[in-house]
């Protein structure tokens, strides 16, 4: 059994991959493309959804790149309970077919990026890179198909009504945190935000602190501008 990993120790070190795919040449192709990477290292590899699930929890690697429709277990179930056990692990998930379904449950499930398998291996590269920097490239997908967008939104104002405790469908943002930027995108102070939800001001500010890192912005008002822009929220209200 391998070594857990000590991920405080070498932020340099290279992005540690499992891979998880039903077709053996699937397999063998994504397999040289990461060995050509000298940043990349595949620790293991799985063809069906309960392997993927056991080699990750093992292994806890970096990245894990993982087929949609596996065998046993599906690959979006897969990257659900990696996500829920390992929330540290980036998930990208591969498809034969680019269904809007399929990338709604991505969504949902939390992976980081949704690929066709016959994409670009420079578009596989960045984006095992980017799920090991934390980022969430499925976002840009999401709301260039509005079919998506709209499923997304209005399971999002679903979730709100239940709370936080719901699990989120925004990556990366949780219900909580779209809703505490909606009420900023309003002109809410801090101290306004935290009463009208019945929160803490300290809460509220460590919950912006976490939009801001999870967004790469600097400020609040990034931070809203960019949350309209990808239309998880609405812009200020304005006066009649």
């Amino acid at each position: 059994m391998a070594d857990k990993i000590d991920r405080t120790k070498d932020a340099d070190r290279n992005i540690r991959v499992v891979l998880a795919d039903s077709s053996r040449l699937t397999t063998m192709g994504i397999s040289q493309v990461l060995q050509k990477e000298a940043d990349l290292e595949l620790v293991g590899t799985a063809a069906d959804g309960e392997e993927a699930i056991a080699k990750t929890l093992e292994l806890e690697p970096d990245v894990l790149v993982i087929e949609a429709d596996l065998p046993r277990t599906s690959g979006i179930k897969v990257t659900q309970r990696v996500r829920r056990e390992l929330p540290h692990v980036g998930v990208v998930v591969l498809t034969a077919k680019d269904e809007e379904q399929t990338l709604f449950e991505a969504i949902r499930a939390g992976a980081a990026a949704y690929l066709n398998k016959d994409c670009d291996p420079v578009e596989l590269v960045d984006a095992i890179r980017k799920a090991r920097a934390g980022q969430f490239i499925i976002n840009e997908k999401v709301f260039n198909r509005p079919a998506v967008a709209s499923k997304v939104l209005a399971e999002f104002r679903e979730l709100s009504v239940y709370g936080p405790g719901s699990s989120h469908v925004f990556a990366p943002l949780s219900p909580r945190e779209v809703q505490i930027l909606d009420n900023i995108a309003q002109g809410m102070t801090n101290k306004e935000v935290a009463y009208a939800l019945a929160i803490s001001e300290q809460t509220v500010k460590n919950h912006m602190s976490s939009i801001l890192r999870k967004l790469s912005v600097n400020d609040r008002t990034q931070a809203v501008v960019y949350a309209i822009r990808q239309g998880w929220i609405k812009g200020p209200e304005m006066g009649s």
